[in-house]
């Protein structure tokens, strides 16, 4: 087994434990921030430091790599990298209230997010056979299906951002509010579907482990937060979600 594929199988050992380990302990930031997650520094700063890593580093290696410029690694890049620029320059401006995140939160992410860089951008642009990702492949079943999937979890991740942070319509408000918009008609966290699809999207348009490991990296760490936050709603809209019957992450499922 080549070094890149143990490091892959690292990866997704370690995803299976992360999974487990949430269910149990649960990650201090957003609505969850308490004092024993340490030293914590404004949360917009916050996301910035945690996801631009990951924006950063792929770059690099796309402009280290003598495949920068073949059509559909160019398009495979700017695909991944449109989520991160949102995520990391935009979606951190845009948020409301004066929230903090630990800087040991902070930490983990951007470890997280230059592990992952490592394992999108070698496969992509280092490890894959040189002629994987020809031009044919923006024609391939697999590359259309997973660019419409990527880009439908995308809006729906944004879109249920923008609910969420528009729950308040007053700045002097500091009440909270059970979101009903969009997908939350049906799940607690449909910004988490909105961006697991998206994963599952890259995995399936890049045809590749790596996709498959960030896919199930992305599973493992949405899916008990979305288990947390279903249980936190269950006490404070108790008579909403009893009438609502509302699901976690996965409409009708789960």
């Amino acid at each position: 087994m080549s070094g890149f594929n143990i490091f892959l199988a690292i990866m997704a050992g370690i995803a299976v434990i992360v999974f487990f380990t949430l269910y149990h302990i649960t990650a201090g930031y957003g609505k969850f921030v308490t004092g024993k997650w340490g030293i914590t520094i404004n949360n917009k700063l916050g996301w910035i430091l945690m996801e631009s890593p990951v924006f950063i580093l792929m770059t690099i290696l796309w402009i280290c790599s003598d495949r920068a410029l073949q059509p559909a690694i160019l398009v495979i890049f700017i695909l991944f990298q449109l989520h991160y620029f949102q995520r990391s320059f935009i979606f951190p401006l845009i948020l409301k209230g004066k929230s903090r995140m630990p800087v040991t939160i902070v930490a983990m992410g951007a470890l997280f997010n230059m592990l992952n860089a490592a394992m999108q951008g070698g496969w992509l642009f280092y490890i894959s056979e040189p002629d994987r990702y020809g031009v044919q492949w923006l024609c391939t079943p697999q590359f259309i299906c997973g660019t419409i999937i990527f880009l439908a979890g995308m809006a729906i991740n944004i879109h249920s951002d923008s609910v969420i942070r528009h729950l308040r319509k007053d700045p002097a408000d500091t009440g909270h509010y059970l979101p009903a918009k969009g997908l939350y008609r049906y799940v607690t966290s449909a910004n988490y579907f909105g961006e697991f699809m998206e994963w599952c999207g890259f995995a399936l348009l890049t045809w590749s482990w790596a996709g498959a490991v960030f896919a199930l990296w992305t599973f493992a760490n949405l899916v008990p937060r979305s288990d947390t936050i279903y249980k936190r709603y269950k006490t404070e809209f108790k008579e909403q979600m009893q009438n609502k019957k509302l699901k976690r992450i996965f409409p009708y499922i789960y």
